[in-house]
């Protein structure tokens, strides 16, 4: 049971980006092989997390892609805090149905992102949106999506019992 239950999350996680439940995107490694007349407008949305002492915003305008065309959207993050903080960002498409069709070749979201204080960082998004969204009974009326990302904070890794060990172990050797 415990392992059933632990085993839960990845494969939520999974079935939600084979199929774009709930809006998860794809990521894929390589652009779209056709593109294709109709267009669709994605619309960029910027959010912080409780705790994460940054600024985070869109600079890209939403922007009208043709299906299968690749795009690049910019968001901008600055620290607003006293010390380097890091943190993660989540993302989901708006609707949801557009989620499966919603594919990312490069992201930030792929990475823990730190910045030092007062620091700002432009981060670029590249996506496209698959075609066969205009073959899909619900894809082909979507006009608009909304791609969202939620910056949270990441806590300083914890020092594994190894560790605390060597550093207890290094502070008796200069008593």
């Amino acid at each position: 049971m415990a392992g059933l239950a632990y085993a839960s999350v990845p494969l939520y996680r999974l079935f939600c980006q084979v199929t774009g439940y709930a809006g998860t995107t794809q990521r894929v490694a390589i652009p779209s092989s056709a593109t294709i007349d109709k267009t669709v407008v994605v619309r960029f949305d910027a959010n912080l997390a409780p705790g994460l002492p940054w600024t985070f915003e869109t600079v890209s305008a939403p922007i009208t892609v043709r299906l299968g065309e690749t795009a690049v959207a910019m968001f901008r993050a600055t620290s607003t805090g006293p010390a380097s903080s890091s943190g993660t960002a989540v993302y989901n498409v708006v609707p949801d149905q557009a989620g499966i069709f919603f594919n990312k070749l490069a992201c930030f979201c792929f990475t823990e992102q730190t910045l030092a204080a007062g620091q700002s960082i432009d981060m670029p998004v590249q996506f496209f949106v698959d075609p066969a969204m205009a073959l899909d009974s619900d894809g082909r009326r979507i006009k608009e999506i909304t791609l969202s990302y939620t910056f949270f904070p990441v806590a300083a890794a914890k020092k594994g019992v190894a560790e605390q060990a060597a550093d207890a172990k290094g502070r008796g050797k200069g008593s």
